[in-house]
């Protein structure tokens, strides 16, 4: 690992290690092009088969091989270079905005061509999570990891807001086909970064690698080890609650609430609620990052988890437009803070022969339960409408979290242990 030059406490800690620098433009470069892809083939799909059903299974491609494959995912990384499952991730997502692009450009386009490229989008996705996760380790000291995960965090919110404007641009300049064959050349940088580091994923820890493959029967035993350590299990089950209850199947329905608060016009005031719970996220990785100096821990990250299903709550209680923006962007805030943390302290304690598996059973978690949260708000917002299904959903999450906090201080451990302290890793 390297050891870099700057204290964990000097502002934006990570971002003074070099590697680290140039690893995080070009993973967010990564994930803007993700997002460019979206916002440009959600429209070629809604303008060649105007089909709700092809819309919704864009939806669940993208988050069910998260549910389904993140512990493969994770295991991989732990046994393979993960340079090579980066540079597998992002050729499969080059072939998916090559293929949108051709195919459009041809007039070619077919439903079954869409659900096919839809699908390796999904997997690319999933291969790249893990492998990228633990190609941090070994950039920056342990100090400054917490503010590695939490700015890697912050590029996926960041590419939420960028990756829209960048695409619509790149549709008004160039039309739909060319502006998806012209995204491919924004993946091309992490393809280069990846091609020329030196980093694994691994580095001393290549010897605690496991030397079989991942199969089913093994999930018992990855939920053995994350038991094992109380405070990996409440991460995830935290991170996997606000995932399922609230996740953010919200976004979907920005529409009725942007109706209800009178911004239903679909011009700007609709466009700042769709942005406002990212550039919250970004907010907040700026207070972060920026002097609050908040260490990771069980209690902090379950009381800003707290924070953040109260703020969800509050919003489809709002009855003004400013009060809707202001909870959406509160809310951003603190979902970066847990969310962040709990990834932190996952990657932080796990064991490091086993980082990835875990790693990955932890984006089974916060990413793949999502496809829950389209069911808790989205289909029971159809019985009960959107805004209470939204209020409800929001409650039983904090539910979730006060019971939580509560096992968490009612553990047998002395109150000292209860505050994480995360010793150096064995090198």
């Amino acid at each position: 690992m390297a050891t870099g030059s700057a204290p964990g406490s000097l502002k934006f800690a990570a971002l003074h290690v070099p590697a680290y620098r140039r690893y995080f433009v070009v993973l967010l470069l990564s994930m803007i092009a993700d997002n460019i892809e979206h916002v440009i083939s959600y429209w070629v799909m809604f303008q060649a088969f105007h089909s709700p059903a092809l819309a919704g299974f864009a939806v669940i491609s993208h988050w069910v091989p998260f549910l389904l494959f993140s512990l493969h995912a994770g295991a991989l990384a732990d046994r393979y270079d993960c340079r090579k499952l980066i540079h597998v991730s992002q050729a499969l997502f080059i072939v998916a905005s090559l293929a949108w692009g051709l195919l459009f450009l041809t007039d070619t386009l077919e439903m079954w061509h869409a659900v096919v490229i839809l699908l390796i989008h999904g997997a690319a996705g999933v291969i790249v999570a893990p492998a990228s996760q633990l190609m941090i380790h070994e950039m920056v000291s342990i100090e400054q990891l917490p503010s590695a995960i939490r700015l890697n965090a912050s590029s996926r919110y960041l590419s939420i807001l960028l990756g829209p404007a960048i695409g619509g641009g790149l549709m008004l300049l160039f039309g739909p086909a060319w502006g998806l064959l012209a995204n491919v050349l924004i993946y091309v940088p992490f393809s280069i970064f990846a091609l020329r580091t030196t980093y694994t994923g691994h580095g001393a820890r290549a010897a605690g690698r496991s030397a079989r493959p991942f199969a089913w029967a093994d999930v018992g035993r990855v939920l053995a080890i994350a038991s094992a350590d109380s405070r990996i299990l409440t991460m995830i089950v935290l991170a996997g609650a606000s995932s399922f209850f609230v996740g953010n199947a919200f976004q979907a329905q920005m529409p009725e609430y942007a109706h209800y608060l009178g911004a239903d016009d679909g011009g700007a005031l609709y466009s700042i609620l769709l942005a406002a719970n990212a550039a919250g996220a970004v907010l907040g990785v700026v207070w972060l990052e920026g002097g609050a100096n908040l260490r990771p821990s069980v209690r902090t990250a379950i009381f800003f988890a707290i924070l953040w299903g109260i703020t969800m709550g509050l919003f489809p209680m709002a009855q003004s437009y400013l009060t809707a923006v202001a909870l959406l962007v509160l809310s951003g805030v603190f979902s970066i803070a847990f969310t962040s943390m709990a990834q932190t302290l996952v990657q932080m304690l796990a064991p490091a022969g086993v980082r990835g598996t875990i790693v990955g059973l932890f984006n089974t978690s916060m990413l793949g339960l999502r496809a829950g949260s389209g069911i808790t708000v989205g289909v029971a917002g159809t019985f009960i409408g959107v805004r209470l299904s939204l209020e409800l959903s929001s409650l039983a999450f904090v539910l979730v979290a006060v019971w939580l906090l509560a096992r968490d201080r009612l553990a047998a451990a002395p109150p000292a242990a209860a505050a994480v302290v995360v010793e150096s890793e064995p090198q």
